[in-house]
């Protein structure tokens, strides 16, 4: 879906009709306070397209959120194991802006439950990613020692509220 946009979606980026993106992605689980995703995704502004992954995404993809000159702004990737696609997209964008994926207006906010999220989180922090939401809870291994780490070096934040989420991610 997202290849057959892409010229679009890189018109829409450049007459500043879409201002971010957000993948919002990863494993779920029935645990209380697991509600932030939907309430991120219904917070976020109509000028943001919002890109989703994992069965995370089930909290949310029932959300009507329009669309943007014809693009949707709720697009599926699949499950956790596309997020090699997510990446591969997320490389194409950065190239066509000629820049690197850290620079562009793309925020990723995962939902952690079981391994495939480990997998998935060492995989872009391997591939130098960073701005990396986590939450609802950090994984054990994260202790306070390896997330100071992680934070200074990917700013790997967990998650707090959805608007104040949003109001540092935007700005």
């Amino acid at each position: 879906v997202v290849l057959g946009l892409a010229d679009k979606i890189i018109a829409a980026i450049k007459a500043g009709k879409i201002r971010h993106f957000f993948l919002v992605g990863g494993c779920d689980g029935a645990k209380s306070g697991r509600n932030y995703y939907t309430d991120f995704v219904q917070q976020i502004p109509q000028d943001c397209v919002v890109l989703t992954l994992g069965c995370g995404k089930y909290r949310f993809n029932y959300l009507d959120l329009g669309e943007i000159d014809g693009i949707p702004r709720l697009i599926d990737l699949g499950q956790c194991n596309n997020a090699y696609s997510a990446i591969r997209i997320a490389g194409a964008l950065a190239e066509a802006f000629e820049c690197t994926v850290n620079d562009l207006p793309l925020s990723l906010v995962i939902s952690w439950f079981e391994q495939k999220a480990v997998s998935i989180l060492l995989t872009l922090l391997h591939l130098g990613i960073k701005n990396i939401r986590l939450g609802p809870s950090l994984p054990a291994f994260l202790t306070p020692n390896v997330l100071k780490v992680l934070q200074e070096n990917y700013n790997l934040q967990p998650i707090t509220t959805p608007a104040e989420d949003l109001k540092v991610i935007l700005g």
